[in-house]
Parts: structure tokens; sequence; C-alpha cells
């Protein structure tokens, strides 16, 4: 089943969300993807979808509130003014509450503006119970870093010029120093790999592969 649906944040106001529901129904371990700084767009839905193919159930909550990005200057603006402590204290966290009425463990996971707010969860969202980072490192000190306890799978690529490999390597630094069982991936890629939809950076091999560690990692720590 796929569906727009709204769920309450933790302050009592509603967020809208599109919803992938798996053959296992609502009982499945659920996945809260968060979208790259384009928006809810078609790209993110069949990500969901395909995270329900898996087994997941899977909600994309739309932290744009319907607004979608058709350029780039115009995503990089709509991700500058995105409230990022809101969209993961609030929108993020209402979407691992509400998936975990139903649902006994819930991972959180994102792509470019997405991978970042996953690690801003991980330390801001108490009920998160896994995470997985596509390409995002949030703006955090290590300090902050150091406190995240949930465990974490990362993918990064080589090339690439905003989470360079220099960033990812604090990122793993700090990780060190924190109680997370984590994981870091690097690929021979650009970033934003995984998107099918820009054929200009798509990487098809380390997009299936990094699919796949995801989905291994997700068995063991959703366990």
């Amino acid at each position: 089943m796929r569906e727009m649906i709204q769920f309450k944040r933790p302050d009592g106001k509603t967020c809208p969300g599109y919803l992938a529901t798996p053959k296992a129904g609502a009982s499945a371990h659920g996945f809260v993807c968060i979208q790259e700084w384009w928006g809810l767009n078609e790209q993110i839905k069949k990500t969901a979808d395909r995270l329900a193919e898996a087994g997941y159930r899977a909600l994309v909550p739309d932290l744009y509130r319907g607004k979608v990005a058709k350029a780039s200057d115009e995503a990089s603006h709509m991700m500058a003014n995105l409230n990022f402590p809101d969209a993961a204290e609030q929108d993020i966290r209402g979407a691992v509450q509400f998936l975990k009425q139903s649902s006994k463990k819930v991972a959180v996971g994102g792509f470019c503006m997405g991978g970042a707010l996953t690690i801003l969860a991980a330390v801001r969202v108490p009920e998160m119970d896994a995470g997985a980072c596509f390409y995002g490192i949030p703006d955090l000190p290590a300090d902050e870093l150091k406190k995240i306890k949930t465990p974490l799978t990362c993918h990064f690529a080589n090339q690439d010029g905003w989470i360079t490999p220099a960033k990812v390597n604090d990122l793993e630094a700090a990780l060190k120093q924190s109680k997370s069982q984590f994981e870091i991936y690097r690929y021979d890629a650009q970033h934003a790999f995984m998107n099918e939809a820009r054929p200009a950076v798509y990487d098809a091999d380390g997009a299936k592969l990094a699919w796949d560690r995801m989905l291994n990692f997700l068995k063991t720590a959703l366990t």
C-alpha cells in the first residue's frame, strides 16, 4: 500500500508524509526515509517503495511541506531555509514515534541532506534503533557526535567535493569515541551516486553495493 498520511509531531503539530507498507503490514520494522535537498519527489518515493519491497514500513516525512525543487539553486535555497533541529526533533522524531505505534524497531536513513539529518537524529531522537547515512554530515561539533549510541551504517563518495573525504575522516574519528556500533564505507564515486534520477553522477554498481550493505546491516541492527 502507498499513501500520503499526516502524523503527529512531539509538539502536537502535524507533518505530512509518504507511507509505503510492505506485505507484512503494520507490524513490520519501520524505516524513516529522509529526502535529498530536492524534497518529497518521485525518486525518494520510489526509494521508499524499494524499502517496502524489502519488507520495511517506509515513511518519508515531507520536510518542505509540499514544495519540490527542480533546479539545484532552488534546492539549495530550500535546504538553507530548513530548520534542521526542528526537522530532526519534531518531523523525524514524530515519524519514528508514529511507526513505533505498531513497529517494534525503527531505523532512520537518508541521502545528501537526509544523510546529515540521519546523523543529527542519531544525536537527538532517542527512539530510533539504527541509522543509515548516505553522503551527508551535519554541522555538529565532535563532542555531540561522540554522544551517539545508535548503530550506524555510513556510505560516502571519494570524489565528493561537498562531503569531502577529510570530513568523513573527522566523522569516523568522532564515532570511534562514541558507543555507536558503526560501519563506514567509501566508494570511488561522486556525491549522490545512489540517485538513479541523476545519470551524470549515478553509479549503478556502487548503488547496488551500498543498498545491499544497508539491508544486511538492518537485518542485524533491528533484530
